[in-house]
């Protein structure tokens, strides 16, 4: 009887390991299936270019069923909602259309093997207002949703000088790149007709609550980060915490008043709430599922957590720190030790490898740091060759999920697409 290993998230770390599993057991006694609650699949680092138009998302996400048909693993369309651990069952949500009619019921999927890779979405800390005022950037269809706002608003300020006024609110790697691809956005703008969306009109506000810019990245390339974004025009607050979000913009613990047009809320991640409704599995304080250094949940053998839902502990004392990189690796160490794991034995401890980061400011610059393997200690880049490690990190995703062959095609098509569509999504 075929082994059933059920993979709960279709992100960068949940995708690779159903394309890997089913390319080298799905005809081989291991039936591999994944669960999304979407149709296709983006890569979560690409949303800020999603959201101001310089990505389009119709051409470089993928779907989910054409790869489950051509790697040998099975794909469904659902929401977890819940899981029994003792019957090994995953139960998923209904499945409803735009007005609400039931398209798919509830559903359960027995399992022998359970791997959780639901990401993360933004913590917004409980701030008063900012569910309610702020765009997040954790899918694709928020993406959009800023995108057409951003447009719009666009729109209404090329009848009028009024500065357009957009706020981020959280100096990560979302809210730096985000900055400086807003200004990428108008400028690009102006040549496609659109009155005053030239830089002088845009204003754009980036405030940190801690001390600096990048806060998980070394300091120097904080810094040249931080020195490039006020080249832009980008005004960076650091250590300004926000206390409440209203129709008018930010306040600040000072009281304060930051008036913004459209604000952005990158503050920090958290696991989707569902991680409380799975039979009992042990979480932290920002909902992700605590796990052991192997990667299995703390109070049950046959589940597996990856990627930013899980809180795995490093030799430091710290936890993995949510990149794309930690994805990728956990979801190598467990393809690696698959059999192992349905055997039930115990597996070697993942070990986290820090390969560097790198920050893109759009067309502008692109800086970052090389480690590990790559270099002895640590190395500053920036300029083109940063460009090119940071573009190679997406094309490694994709060499993952397509292959080599089809990668050097897919990159092909992209060149064609600079040359032949429009540099922005204008609709």
């Amino acid at each position: 009887m075929n082994k059933k290993v059920v993979i709960v998230g279709g992100g960068a770390g949940g995708l690779e390991l159903a394309t890997r599993l089913g390319r080298r057991h799905g005809r081989k006694g291991l039936e591999v299936t994944l669960v999304d609650r979407n149709q296709t699949h983006l890569w979560k680092p690409l949303l800020h270019e999603v959201a101001t138009g310089s990505l389009d998302a119709g051409i470089d996400e993928l779907s989910y069923r054409a790869q489950a048909s051509n790697n040998h693993f099975q794909f469904r369309t659902g929401t977890l909602q819940g899981l029994d651990r003792e019957r090994r069952q995953v139960y998923l949500a209904p499945v409803t259309d735009a007005e609400g009619n039931e398209i798919l019921p509830r559903r359960a999927l027995d399992y022998d093997l359970l791997v959780l890779s639901i990401g993360s979405v933004t913590n917004d800390f409980g701030t008063p207002g900012a569910a309610e005022h702020c765009v997040f950037l954790d899918s694709r269809h928020q993406a959009e949703h800023f995108r057409q706002q951003l447009l719009q608003a666009y729109l209404r300020s090329s009848s009028s000088p009024t500065p357009l006024r957009i706020a981020i609110v959280g100096a990560g790697a979302t809210g730096v790149e985000l900055s400086a691809e807003l200004f990428n956005t108008a400028r690009e703008l102006t040549s496609y007709g659109f009155e005053n969306a030239d830089i002088h009109p845009l204003e754009v506000s980036l405030i940190e609550a801690g001390p600096r810019i990048l806060p998980a990245l070394p300091e120097r390339i904080a810094g040249a980060a931080r020195h490039e974004l006020e080249q832009l025009g980008v005004s960076v607050r650091s250590a300004t915490r926000i206390r409440e979000v209203t129709a008018e913009g930010l306040i600040t613990a000072e009281d304060e008043l930051i008036e913004a047009d459209l604000m952005v809320w990158a503050a920090g991640i958290k696991a989707p709430p569902v991680t409380r409704e799975l039979d009992g599995l042990e979480i932290n304080g920002r909902n992700q599922l605590v796990v052991t250094p192997s990667l299995r949940t703390t109070l049950d053998a046959n589940i597996f957590a990856l990627g930013d839902c899980a809180a795995c502990p490093m030799a430091d004392g710290g936890n993995v720190p949510p990149r794309a990189q930690s994805a990728h690796q956990m979801a190598s160490h467990l393809y690696k030790h698959i059999r192992a794991m349905l055997d039930g034995q115990e597996i070697p401890a993942y070990e986290y490898r820090d390969h560097g980061s790198l920050v893109s400011l759009s067309r502008f610059s692109t800086v970052g740091s090389l480690m590990g393997n790559l270099t002895r200690g640590s190395m500053m880049i920036e300029g083109r060759l940063a460009r090119l490690v940071y573009i190679s990190l997406y094309r490694m995703h994709q060499m993952a999920l397509y292959g080599v062959t089809k990668t050097v095609l897919v990159t092909l098509v992209d060149r064609i697409n600079r040359v032949i569509r429009p540099r922005l999504k204008l609709h």
